[in-house]
């Protein structure tokens, strides 16, 4: 799994959260996408990388502006199962 961080400008509110994870979902193969409009980013989890400039015009057509887009591999957390 892929973890995608997007730094978001203009996010207000849950609405605006809702606005992006629904592009993010509808342009791209997604298995998570949550925003938060405090921290001003949405994280992706994906099965493989992601397109980022699809992602940047799938996130800037809903009005809001893309400014950092970073990726890496993903790390559950919690039990390790290591005895």
């Amino acid at each position: 799994m892929i973890e995608t961080k997007v730094r978001v400008d203009g996010m207000m509110c849950g609405m605006c959260e809702a606005h992006v994870n629904d592009a993010v979902r509808r342009a791209l193969p997604v298995k998570k996408v949550s925003s938060s409009h405090t921290k001003g980013e949405t994280v992706i989890l994906s099965e493989e990388a992601l397109n980022e400039q699809a992602l940047r015009d799938a996130i800037n057509a809903t009005g809001y502006e893309v400014k950092a887009v970073t990726s890496a591999p993903h790390q559950k957390k919690g039990f390790l199962g290591l005895f």
